[in-house]
């Protein structure tokens, strides 16, 4: 076939510019659908209270009662077991709950990828701020919370009494029904995670992240019948 100038012009070229102006319109349009979306998500996290209505869906209420046994457990850690945000703001309440209540024993769990298990930094920590060593068990083997219910069930075998259980609010709705199916008595003391960064604004991305992570973890454990 020729054109009006007497080029050849093949189908199959034609058939080509045509598949590429589909691909390019088909582009385009998601490109747009995909900063609707993100401008959209940018606007709800930033301007209204949808953070805040998502940390109280995930969280628990804080039990009452008393308990000679607590029980935190480890998260972030920095490289040689530094401890990471979440690993500090669990052991900075959990020396404020110690001074608020002496506890008898104190069990840490938690490891990480590096050599040094955040459990042992942890403890050094609460001991830095005058907690008694010989009061702190570690347990430095557990990379999941499941596994963090599951070794400290284990250390607790002889103890039939409910145990007192640290983690961030975020965290606990999971970390609760897991140490329950283990057969463990929990009363829950969340510390105010998400709860303090949603209600400031540049710390409000970060508290979405975590949440986001969090409740795809609670769908994956639930889906594997573990809670």
């Amino acid at each position: 076939m020729r054109d009006g100038g007497g080029t050849i012009v093949t189908n199959r070229s034609v058939s080509m510019k045509a598949l590429f102006r589909i691909f390019v319109a088909n582009l385009t349009r998601a490109l747009r659908y995909l900063l609707l979306a993100s401008g959209a998500v940018l606007l709800t996290v930033s301007l209204t209270p949808a953070v805040h209505w998502w940390s109280q869906a995930l969280a628990v209420d804080w039990d009452a009662g008393e308990s000679d046994v607590l029980v935190v457990l480890a998260g972030s850690a920095l490289d040689d077991g530094i401890l990471g945000e979440s690993s500090y703001w669990r052991s900075v309440f959990a020396v404020q709950e110690f001074r608020s209540h002496p506890y008898r024993r104190i069990i840490i769990s938690g490891s990480n990828s590096g050599p040094v298990p955040v459990s042992d930094s942890m403890k050094k920590f609460l001991e830095a701020h005058g907690i008694p060593g010989q009061l702190i068990d570690t347990e430095g083997r557990s990379r999941s919370t499941r596994e963090n219910a599951i070794y400290t069930a284990q250390l607790l075998r002889d103890h039939g009494s409910p145990i007192v259980l640290i983690t961030s609010d975020y965290h606990m709705r999971r970390a609760a029904q897991l140490f329950r199916r283990a057969g463990v008595k929990v009363i829950a003391h969340p510390y105010p995670d998400v709860e303090k960064r949603c209600g400031r604004l540049e710390r409000r991305w970060g508290a979405a992240v975590d949440l986001a992570t969090e409740s795809t973890k609670l769908l994956y454990y639930r889906w594997r019948g573990w809670i």
